[in-house]
């Protein structure tokens, strides 16, 4: 493929599903470690009843009014789940379940029931997104990433993803040292003085935003499998937290990459006429590459244990 054709029909989308990888993966190295890995699974589909709300409210697809929705229904799903595990004198975990899964259905629901496909809002969209489409109309070959008329018709999805991405990376550097600590030993963390459950709620926080961020384009499917299988996979090729990063960055982004690749060229390499969707294929490298680690990594059994 020419960069006449690969620059405005190819470049955003791969760049767009790379940056969420990595803001969806970069927190869930600490997720991993906190033995919180569901918690990406129940973000992502926490916030889709929220996004609708944001939606049917203002009328268009804006990130703010979606993030507040997301976090609104946050707070009710916490709300709910104590009430659940109360009243109902169930395990807190087993009250998880049923309000996640709730809280999607009811997203699931909401989608249906209102006109939301015209804006790429759709039950479809929410599981997979729209990640094909992010096309860059106005780019004409590589001169474009130079071009200020080109770049001022760039998917707005591309900025917005790349500058939350960018917003985890800091977060992480600027906070090393306390999310450190308090992941490995929390009650050593709090006799140091680090606050503790400020920092998890600001761990989830910005996994949250991560997951909002990523939702319009790329759905859910890639947010659960990107939260879950780069920092595991790492985790199984290292015992250090900065190397486990590292890995988990290379893993995401190979899986952005190489699944999107294989979505768009796979089935025509295997003699199909259509491609498959790019959501998809990028959470199943991204499973293979857990496979792999599980099998071939040098710290698979300490891993485990």
């Amino acid at each position: 493929m020419s960069g006449e054709e690969f620059v405005p029909l190819s470049l955003v989308p791969l760049l767009i599903g790379v940056c969420a990888a990595l803001a969806s993966a970069l927190p869930g190295n600490f997720l991993i470690l906190r033995r919180q890995a569901l918690i990406g699974d129940a973000i992502s589909h926490v916030v889709l009843p929220g996004i609708v709300v944001g939606f049917l409210l203002t009328g268009r697809v804006a990130t703010w009014p979606m993030m507040l929705g997301a976090g609104g229904t946050a707070l009710v799903s916490v709300l709910l789940i104590e009430v659940v595990a109360r009243f109902g004198r169930v395990e807190p975990g087993a009250a998880m379940g049923v309000v996640f899964t709730s809280m999607f259905a009811g997203g699931v629901l909401l989608l249906e029931l209102s006109d939301t496909s015209s804006v790429h809002l759709d039950v479809q969209h929410a599981l997979y997104g729209n990640l094909e489409s992010l096309i860059w109309l106005d780019a004409f070959g590589w001169e474009s990433l130079f071009d200020p008329v080109a770049l001022a018709g760039l998917p707005p999805e591309l900025p917005r993803m790349a500058l939350v991405a960018l917003g985890i990376a800091l977060f992480i550097r600027v906070l090393w040292r306390p999310l450190m600590l308090s992941t490995f030993d929390e009650g050593f963390a709090a006799m140091a003085g680090i606050a503790t459950r400020p920092l998890s709620l600001a761990l989830m926080v910005m996994s949250a935003i991560a997951a909002v961020a990523a939702f319009d384009a790329v759905g859910s499917i890639i947010v659960i499998a990107m939260f879950i299988c780069p920092p595991a996979a790492a985790r199984m090729m290292t015992d250090s937290l900065a190397r486990q990063i590292g890995w988990s960055a290379v893993f995401a982004t190979v899986s952005a990459v190489l699944g999107y690749v294989l979505a768009g060229y796979g089935p025509l390499w295997l003699g199909r006429a259509d491609a498959v969707s790019a959501a998809g294929m990028i959470a199943v490298v991204a499973g293979v590459i857990l496979g792999l680690a599980a099998v071939f990594g040098p710290c698979r059994r300490r891993a485990g244990t």
